[in-house]
């Protein structure tokens, strides 16, 4: 193992200094996850497996995917909230199937064959800055949003972010989305474009922009990252939409060419077992997923907030018609036209 390597290890905490290196079995895990908000489950592996020594990399969703398809040798574990690109790679048979009992007693609506999972329950969210409630109510539905844009234009202009569909896998699933869900969506991309939104590649370059005034409002955030960001942030409000609430789930599958294909089953396992299930629950914004675990961030509760207005991203065979490239191409086309900031499809 190269020094340098080590002392990655070592500096991130996930390597526990008393148990001799050369023993350690290595996992490299390629994640679009922030590790700041993953830390606690993080932490909970090293400690329960002490023979595993995990190397993870926090990228972009584009990036994780790319390095799916394209780097040799393969990561042994792929996460991301790309949801669509998950599941075509696993169509495209780069997953190994799972065989254990976590694998086999996962909820069916939140897995594909036993080779992708999904393990967190993360309700998509507006973000607005307590500024925006000295001049007006702020939006609380995305009616409310589509409003405010035409009536305030000019006082909201420049102050509005969402996600680049261009540059952001997530961005560009959740407005295919919206697209499903609501009528009146290229309403609203116009009322963004007219408003001048600013495109964002992630939900934290957004938050920053929030924090520091650049922006007033933000649209599509993800909720996990949002309301672990207000916990130290008191001057951003996290809403999560009444009239309808988009739900993504972080997907995770073995790679089929995984170097190290038994720690890739036990850390995918810990995602799905009931202890990784209730730190999720318990210490992370991201949500549980089974109904059995109890916690302040679970599925259930927040089905009990929201109710039938909850909309699951679905993990099935519908997704991969978003990552057809005619599909693709036409909705960049008119994302283009509705909302007058020229963005590459790509």
């Amino acid at each position: 193992m190269p020094r340098h390597w080590l002392a990655c290890l070592l500096l991130v905490g996930l390597m526990p200094p008393d148990v001799p290196a050369q023993s350690r079995m290595p996992l490299v895990v390629e994640a679009a996850l922030d590790r700041q908000v993953i830390a606690p489950l993080l932490d909970a592996f090293a400690r329960a497996h002490t023979d595993i020594a995990l190397e993870y990399h926090d990228r972009s969703t584009l990036e994780v995917d790319r390095r799916a398809r394209e780097v040799r040798p393969a990561p042994d574990v792929v996460i991301s909230s790309a949801m669509p690109w998950q599941l075509a790679r696993v169509n495209e048979g780069l997953a190994q199937p799972l065989d254990s009992d976590e694998a086999r007693h996962w909820p069916a609506w939140a897995k594909w064959r036993n080779e992708v999972f999904g393990f967190t329950f993360e309700p998509i969210v507006t973000v607005y800055r307590l500024d925006l409630a000295r001049h007006m109510i702020p939006p609380t539905t995305h009616a409310d949003l589509h409003t405010i844009l035409n009536t305030h234009q000019g006082l909201l202009r420049g102050r509005v972010t969402t996600y680049s569909p261009g540059r952001s896998g997530v961005g560009y699933t959740l407005f295919q989305q919206d697209a499903r869900y609501s009528p009146r969506f290229w309403d609203l991309v116009a009322a963004m474009g007219a408003a001048g939104v600013s495109l964002e590649d992630n939900t934290q370059a957004m938050l920053d922009g929030l924090t520091e005034g650049r922006y007033w409002v933000g649209y599509n955030l993800l909720g996990s990252y949002a309301m672990h960001w207000a916990q130290t942030h008191p001057e951003v409000i996290v809403q999560v939409p009444q009239d309808y609430a988009l739900v993504m789930m972080r997907m995770a599958f073995v790679h089929r060419d995984a170097p190290h294909p038994a720690a890739a089953r036990a850390f995918v396992d810990f995602l799905l077992g009931i202890e990784g299930q209730r730190i999720l629950a318990g210490s992370t914004p991201l949500f549980s997923v089974l109904p059995e675990v109890i916690g302040p961030y679970t599925a259930q509760r927040l089905r009990d907030q929201v109710g039938e207005r909850l909309y699951p991203i679905p993990i099935n065979a519908s997704l991969l018609a978003f990552v057809d490239r005619l599909r693709r191409d036409a909705f960049m086309a008119r994302w283009n036209r509705e909302i007058s900031i020229l963005e590459d499809g790509d």
